[in-house]
């Protein structure tokens, strides 16, 4: 068992590991082994590391630690020492890309993503890939291939999904920083699960690869413990590449400190709390409406709003997008193997597959979607709204036979669990995804602060403002129990 010492520094922020390296307090070794020992105590319960990479990471760990003593092995990079999970469906040349599926048990790479390789060019270490749903199709995650993904702060309930591997290792101590990626709330989801951070950055912002970089709904993006730390990892992973013709020029550099560095006075924030009719958890609610109290505390004027949207509304635009894309290769694994796919991959075809809308027809709801949240964030500067719409979904259920139940209320899609779909829809929003408390299960929850199109930094600098004023988990010293 790792000593308490060693666990403490596991839970080091990136920042702050960053200039202990360079004050020579802490070496890029000495954090990796307590970031290693937190694996090996933590993940026989949580099952979020897919592949370890640990030979080369402590390879890459004595370099760092040589660059930082001056010894003629290059400049100290962005990341130079940090210990880097990796969302498994970020594909590495020559390594495993099995995307958790029995069908892909024997893939491996040839290319790598560009998310990665930023990563690596900055000096970040990737020791650990990590647990996706099978093809990052479910709100949770599990799958044939890889087993059961545990939340930390309470193993009965799930992570979220499909980044949920990712958003259980920074729960668990595993790394300081992680990669996602988000099609319907896949950052943002596990953020909430798992009390972290992450952010869905807008269509375009961080490169990714064909033809996925072609749909509006994908985003590739950061997850970190504290505000400072995702924007550290976004700042590297964002700007134009040669691969992706959507790649956003110039690229957007976001200011290097948030905290306190201008708060909350005098925004105008706008807080709802139910998106329209989505039902939402007592305890979910209750956080949220702290945040606010919080952010008007700190300064901001915040006014409680409602918007006219529908789940059904919500639902019909998401199926009808997904049936051209995500649910069309879904049925291609359903249909080349029935008896190896998981039965969430082939409801989610049949799902998709039973849409009534067409393409053109789904992208018509989606402008009806956007023109009301458009005029909405005209008039604020950003909205706060939760994350997900129950804490957590339960470790183990995939919804095929089962209804999903939030605060007395029935679903028949159970991905109205979640708030986060609405702004795959509404692409070009940039979403912060913050812890706002517990709930009474031990789980955390958040709230997304949603910004005008393509203004990253409001949300980054509402964020700043509530970690400020509101401390969680990670920056008040609590942590999981394993």
């Amino acid at each position: 068992m790792p000593s308490d010492v060693s666990a403490e520094l596991a839970y080091l922020s990136a920042t702050d590991a960053l200039a202990a390296f360079r004050a020579r307090e802490v070496s890029p070794v000495e954090l990796l082994t307590a970031v290693v020992d937190r694996v090996d105590a933590a993940d026989p319960v949580v099952n979020a590391v897919v592949e370890s990479l640990r030979d080369e990471a402590f390879a890459a760990a004595r370099e760092a630690e040589r660059r930082y003593l001056g010894k003629g092995a290059g400049e100290v990079r962005p990341l130079e020492g940090l210990p880097i999970a990796a969302k498994e469906e970020h594909p590495i040349a020559g390594r495993p890309h099995q995307m958790g599926s029995l069908l892909y048990a024997d893939n491996i790479a040839t290319e790598t993503h560009p998310v990665i390789e930023r990563i690596t060019e900055a000096g970040g270490i990737i020791h650990v890939r990590t647990s996706t749903p099978e093809f990052c199709a479910a709100a949770f995650t599990q799958s044939k291939l890889w087993g059961l993904t545990r939340n930390p702060w309470n193993p009965e309930f799930s992570p979220g999904g499909s980044s949920g591997g990712s958003g259980a290792a920074l729960a668990a101590g595993y790394a300081p920083l992680a990669t996602g990626s988000d099609i319907g709330g896949s950052i943002r989801m596990p953020a909430s699960c798992n009390g972290v951070v992450g952010f869905k950055p807008p269509f375009g912002r961080v490169p990714a690869m064909p033809p996925y970089s072609l749909d509006q709904y994908c985003h590739d993006g950061p997850m970190a413990r504290t505000v400072a730390d995702c924007a550290l990892l976004e700042n590297v992973i964002a700007g134009p590449w040669k691969g992706d013709v959507v790649s956003l020029r110039p690229k957007l550099v976001l200011p290097e400190a948030y905290a306190g560095a201008r708060g909350a006075e005098g925004l105008r924030i706008a807080l709802c709390v139910n998106l329209g009719d989505y039902p939402v958890d007592p305890d979910v609610a209750a956080n949220t409406r702290a945040v606010g109290e919080a952010l008007r505390a700190a300064g901001a004027v915040v006014e409680e709003v409602a918007l006219g949207w529908t789940r059904d509304l919500i639902e019909r635009a998401l199926l009808a997008h997904f049936a051209a894309v995500m649910g069309a290769e879904a049925g291609e694994a359903t249909a080349a193997a029935p008896d190896l796919v998981t039965p969430y991959l082939r409801m989610f075809h049949e799902q998709t597959a039973a849409s009534e809308l067409s393409f053109a027809e789904g992208l018509a709801l989606e402008g009806e979607i956007y023109a009301e949240l458009g005029e909405l964030l005209d008039r604020f500067d950003a909205m706060v709204c939760p994350t997900m719409a129950l804490p957590a979904f339960p470790a183990g259920e995939d919804f095929t036979e089962t209804k999903l139940v939030v605060d007395g209320v029935e679903t028949d899609f159970y991905l109205h669990g979640s708030l986060t779909p609405p702004f795959n829809i509404c692409s070009r929003v940039p979403v912060l995804a913050v812890p706002s408390g517990f709930a009474a299960n031990g789980v955390p929850t958040g709230v997304q602060i949603v910004g005008k199109t393509y203004d990253d930094e409001m949300v980054f600098r509402v964020g700043a403002a509530v970690e400020e004023a509101r401390p969680w988990a990670y920056t008040a010293g609590r942590r999981p129990a394993l």
